[in-house]
């Protein structure tokens, strides 16, 4: 999978720029807030349909103006790809697929498969499980329109249920809290069945990729809470068995004390937590591997690899973990940021784009 080119009007501090991007890597370099992590967000947009930075979509439009576009056309296996969205001030943004505008965001997943790495990534494997969960339910979707749909679903019935806990009707509660439990083991049965899966994956790939970047010095581990395992139905089953033990404690607490709402991982780095006790060095490269490990699975699903974009990412390495980090990323296409294009080792042999300003230099 390879995106040709990207057209940016009015998207953040752009006027009107085009980016040509080769198969190979590609470093995007500049000063600081001059326009690098807003192209590496543009193709997030064009994936997922949303942003990793900002809360609204409204908020990419440059300043003072009504209307921004965002435009990529891909190479994939089944062919060219084009992905087009338009926001606007005064209503929901607009998404087409090769010039035909769909309905719903989850018909856009899937068309243009990336994988994302920031320095807000570390979040990853220093902060909340929500953002672990994050990661997951990003690459789940991507991967499977069914999860996405699955994933809302179960949100829904999970935000219905907590305002049913919050009533002063106890009555009410107890009368229909089954019904609501029933209906939120079905949806969340799916979504951990596939996450078991994707933990599974995940796991020896990231061990892998994290013995090659830190030339065999680190060993990585990571685990899902292992609350509920089996097939759909056993689940399904365990997970409404708990909600009935838990009943008292969700009215008392007034939300859901279970469920894959609450799910985790837990990353490891030669056996210690690298959240509480690993450095920055060890936290950046434990996040970068999980997301090298995330394009095999894509690899594995797809037959291709997706655009691998790494925002940021050299900050933090010594020299020999760049090498190997370049070396490892040279079989698919790779958008690299940084502020100086030597940050990459030989960044001669590269396409290199420099940005100034908002503008293509």
């Amino acid at each position: 999978m390879l995106i040709e080119n990207l057209t940016l009007i009015n998207f953040r501090n752009y006027t009107a720029e085009k980016f040509h991007y080769s198969g190979g890597i590609n470093i995007i370099s500049g000063g600081n807030a001059q326009g690098k992590t807003n192209s590496a967000e543009a193709i997030f947009y064009l994936c997922t349909g949303y942003s990793p930075r900002a809360t609204r979509d409204k908020q990419v439009i440059t300043y003072g103006g009504d209307r921004a576009t965002v435009k990529g056309e891909a190479l994939t296996s089944y062919g060219k790809t084009e992905v087009e969205i338009n926001f606007f001030s005064d209503k929901n943004k607009e998404v087409k697929i090769n010039g035909v505008q769909i309905s719903k965001i989850g018909e856009l997943l899937g068309n243009i498969n990336s994988v994302f790495f920031s320095p807000e990534e570390l979040k990853l494997v220093k902060e909340s499980p929500e953002d672990r969960r994050r990661f997951m339910d990003i690459s789940l979707s991507q991967l499977s329109r069914s999860y996405f749909y699955a994933l809302q679903k179960y949100k829904k019935i999970l935000s219905q249920r907590n305002n049913l806990l919050k009533s002063e009707e106890r009555e009410i509660i107890y009368d229909t809290l089954p019904i609501w439990d029933l209906q939120l083991a079905e949806a969340g049965a799916k979504i951990i069945v596939e996450r078991n899966k994707f933990v599974e994956k995940l796991s020896p790939l990231a061990r892998e990729a994290h013995l090659f970047v830190t030339g065999g010095a680190e060993t990585l581990e990571v685990t899902g809470d292992g609350n509920f395992e089996g097939e759909e139905n056993e689940i399904k089953e365990k997970f409404y068995s708990a909600l009935t033990e838990r009943r008292e404690t969700d009215i008392e607490r007034g939300h859901t004390t279970v469920g894959p709402h609450r799910d985790d991982l837990k990353i490891k780095v030669n056996g210690i937590d690298v959240r509480t006790y690993g450095s920055q060095g060890q936290q950046r490269t434990g996040a970068l591997s999980l997301k090298l490990a995330e394009t095999e699975i894509f690899k594995d699903r797809f037959g291709e690899y997706p655009v691998l974009i790494l925002d940021d990412a050299m900050s933090e390495l010594d020299r020999s973990r760049r090498l190997r980090l370049i070396e490892r990323v040279k079989g698919m296409q790779t958008i690299i940021t940084c502020t100086e294009p030597d940050c990459i080792p030989d960044y001669e042999k590269y396409n290199n784009i420099r940005i100034e300003g908002g503008k293509i230099q």
